[in-house]
């Protein structure tokens, strides 16, 4: 018999025979999947892949080959093995696979590219680790940003990557008309598509799954979740922005990952950090905004960057309130 028990996070291992070895590889590859929503826990990233699955086999496939290529690029360079253990070199990975993929057309060459891409993402995630540890800032999804970015602008000066129809069409932004009337379904619809958007996903089905893992996972962040969905959906209602956008939950998972990472994970419990909490989800919504229309001339898409500054902003701050302050994460 192996010596495998299953804890509250995902596997536990008592032995280093080849067969352990291996359930410890994909055990680290399924947190590497629930990091993409913070989470350092086997059973939610099992949730979130059967989630994709559920919506797109392609889409699922690419979060499989990604978050495993930045993995054992991490364990093959010998990363630290208990920032590899928490799945900390997998998660852009994941998400640079499906992003490509979602941007992409999914030829042979693009398979390349994810592979490439993923293998990257651990390099740059290593290099921003040592880099933020100086400043106690979290990397969260950088590397996929930066990295997908980087694919995106070089399909122009390559011919056989060829862009689906969901990359921003270059040309300086117009303005926006409120399109559609906003209705229970779409709020219901929008609330847990703003959940799967997290992995490109408009789906309110995967986006219920999503909310399981995370109930699985840490009550709190599933709460944060739900909760930054709604801010996010709100947010870009009061607006006007238009009705399919607000029921693909196109202006929720930036807010998603803002609410998890401050009300969850990053902040001190308590009124004054939920509060703070509530006002960087909102922020997410309206910088998914500004930061889609700086993008658009370009013809590139904001991705999880909204995020990525919000956080980065909202924790350098929160030094310098004491009713605030920060959790040590190590």
């Amino acid at each position: 018999m192996l010596g495998v028990r299953f804890g509250l996070t995902g596997m536990l291992f008592d032995d280093r025979r080849p067969a352990a070895v291996v359930l410890g590889f994909i055990d680290t590859v399924l947190r590497g999947v629930g990091q993409v929503m913070l989470q350092n826990n086997t059973y939610a990233g099992l949730l979130f892949l059967a989630g994709v699955f559920y919506n797109s086999a392609l889409f699922g496939a690419g979060v499989l080959v990604g978050a495993t290529t930045s993995t054992a690029i991490a364990w093959i360079f010998g990363a630290d093995p208990a920032r590899l253990r928490a799945g900390l070199f997998g998660f852009n990975g994941a998400l640079v696979a499906v992003g490509l993929l979602y941007f992409l057309q999914p030829g042979a060459l693009t398979w390349v590219c994810v592979v490439f891409a993923a293998a990257c993402s651990s390099v740059l995630m290593a290099a921003m680790l040592n880099l933020f540890s100086q400043w106690k800032m979290p990397v969260l999804t950088a590397p996929f940003v930066f990295i997908t970015l980087c694919v995106f602008l070089a399909t122009a000066r390559f011919g056989r990557l060829q862009s689906t129809d969901m990359l921003p069409t270059a040309g300086l932004p117009h303005a926006v008309t409120v399109e559609g009337v906003v209705n229970g379904s779409t709020l219901i619809e929008g609330l847990f598509s703003g959940v799967a958007q997290v992995f490109f996903q408009a789906s309110p089905v995967t986006g219920g799954l999503f909310v399981v893992g995370l109930l699985i996972s840490s009550r709190p962040a599933a709460a944060a979740a739900l909760g930054g969905s709604l801010i996010g959906l709100l947010a870009a209602w009061g607006m006007g922005a238009a009705e399919p956008a607000i029921r693909s939950g196109a202006f929720g998972f930036n807010s998603v990952l803002t609410a998890i990472a401050l009300a969850s994970v990053f902040l001190r419990p308590g009124v004054f950090s939920l509060v703070y909490a509530g006002l960087a989800t909102i922020a997410a919504a309206v910088v998914f905004a500004a930061v889609s229309a700086a993008l658009e001339p370009i013809g590139m898409p904001a991705m999880t960057l909204p995020f990525v500054l919000v956080v980065w902003v909202f924790v350098m701050a929160a030094s310098l309130f004491p009713r605030v302050g920060v959790v040590e994460t190590g």
